[in-house]
């Protein structure tokens, strides 16, 4: 199913966070979840020792507990927490949904003359109320990015500059505009991403409305070109299931790990404190575990939602993914896990530790155990693995019911996806692993990093 974004706008009055709920300390949330995970994961233990046992007389007792672990018991763990997570979040009211501070867009823009135009319409559209002024970095262009950038702000009467910044990459660019940027709160936003009218709005309203240790707050992308091919409607559930429900599991702990760089607010001087985005490919990944190490705390709001143009060939998409995949091991490398003062955030940055152990089995047990399976040979993969569908479709209602309870308040659509979803469920994860595989080997290999 696809979002749709010539919808109407929510009422001016409505509140998705209003609803009065027994109140659980987070604390109180976060080891509950670890209880819920703890009888998961000896449940599964339980059930599947024969698999175990049997598995073990082929490749050896530790071999055969290294593999299962790392494909079924660690994986139905993280899934557990996620769900359980998911069940107790709830989004604490807006102070004021209606701010009136001033804030500074940025974009970084490289060649993007085709596209600027529309994401400048679409800013000027906003229904917030304070001043927004929009900075476009041309970082290098060789095309008609700056004129048509200036020429679409004066027809919109939006206060808009083009800086030129001619040293490549992303974070260049950014930390230019931070340097010309005088508001208390800065949004980044990709020349390629569409607000919905109300998304300053709600990302403002959020870090306003969030404790004074809250230095940034994601945003909520989604896909807008679906339409596309196969590839973009598998994606589009990616970004409306997976991506958003990760964000909101850590935005529950008060440690959203990404603010990225496509769409998110921060406080300006919290940036400039920590030196602004670092000279990394996952530029905006270590921002934010750098914004988290020094006691910041980010959020997400899943109601300040952008839609943005996602890859469309097998190419672009694996050259995406094992960027992003290759800046969470930069990440890791820049700001260890134990460094984060928060429990929450050491335990959130933690699992980054294990994903390349469960990318690596994925790809070097699962995938070939699936292709002994095609033959009768059920080793790795075999009946019982099936039994995680059902789980997964569970968790996936859970998290679809919640994303259309926010596309109501919004007034937005869902374009029907069937196979989509069904090819996401089945085979994304086959895509996946191998893709960030390729990116950890990139960053082993210190090999050319590539801005996009």
């Amino acid at each position: 199913m696809m979002n749709q974004i010539s919808s109407k706008n929510a009422a001016p009055n409505a509140n998705a966070h209003t609803k009065s709920r027994l109140y659980i300390p987070v604390s109180v949330k976060f080891w509950l979840c670890h209880m819920i995970s703890i009888l998961w994961i000896s449940f599964s233990v339980y059930i599947s020792f024969p698999w175990l046992r049997d598995f073990s007389k082929i490749v050896t007792f530790p071999a055969a507990l290294i593999i299962i672990s790392g494909i079924a018991y660690i994986p139905g763990y993280l899934n557990a927490f996620l769900v359980a997570g998911l069940m107790l979040d709830r989004q604490p009211p807006f102070k004021n949904k209606y701010p009136v501070k001033s804030i500074t867009v940025l974009i970084a823009a490289r060649n993007e003359g085709e596209k600027i135009a529309r994401t400048i319409d679409y800013i000027a559209r906003q229904d917030y109320a304070g001043k927004i002024k929009a900075l476009i970095i041309d970082n290098g262009s060789n095309d008609n990015t700056a004129i048509n950038a200036l020429n679409a702000g004066k027809a919109l009467k939006l206060d808009i500059s083009v800086i030129r910044e001619e040293n490549p990459g992303k974070f260049n660019a950014l930390n230019t505009g931070l340097k010309h940027t005088l508001t208390d709160l800065v949004i980044t936003l990709d020349a390629d991403t569409l607000l919905h009218k109300s998304a300053v709005r709600y990302l403002a309203a959020r870090i306003e409305s969030a404790p004074k240790e809250v230095c940034a707050v994601a945003g909520s992308i989604l896909v807008k070109n679906s339409r596309h091919n196969l590839l973009a409607k598998i994606q589009e559930w990616d970004y409306f299931l997976g991506i958003a429900s990760i964000k909101r599991l850590q935005g529950l702990y008060q440690g959203t790990l990404v603010a990225q760089g496509a769409y998110s607010i921060y406080k300006t001087e919290s940036v400039k404190v920590i030196g602004g985005w670092p000279d990394a490919i996952g530029e905006d990944i270590v921002l934010t575990w750098n914004l988290l190490k020094q006691g910041g705390l980010t959020y997400f709001e899943p109601l300040a939602i952008a839609f943005t143009d996602v890859p469309t060939t097998i190419y672009s998409f694996s050259r995406q993914r094992s960027r992003w995949a290759r800046g969470m091991i930069e990440a890791l490398k820049q700001v260890k896990p134990w460094q984060q003062p928060q429990i929450y955030t050491k335990y959130l940055t933690g699992i980054n530790l294990i994903m390349p152990f469960l990318d690596f089995s994925y790809t070097l047990f699962w995938l070939p155990g699936l292709v002994l399976a095609c033959f009768g040979v059920y080793w790795i993969v075999g009946p019982m693995t099936l039994l995680v569908i059902p789980l997964t479709l569970l968790s996936y209602g859970i998290l679809y019911a919640y994303q259309m309870y926010v596309f109501r308040h919004l007034n937005l659509k869902v374009r029907k996806n069937i196979w989509g979803f069904i090819l996401f469920v089945l085979f994304y994860q086959m895509i996946m692993s191998p893709i960030s595989v390729w990116g950890y080997l990139q960053e082993f290999l210190k090999l050319e990093r590539i801005w996009k």
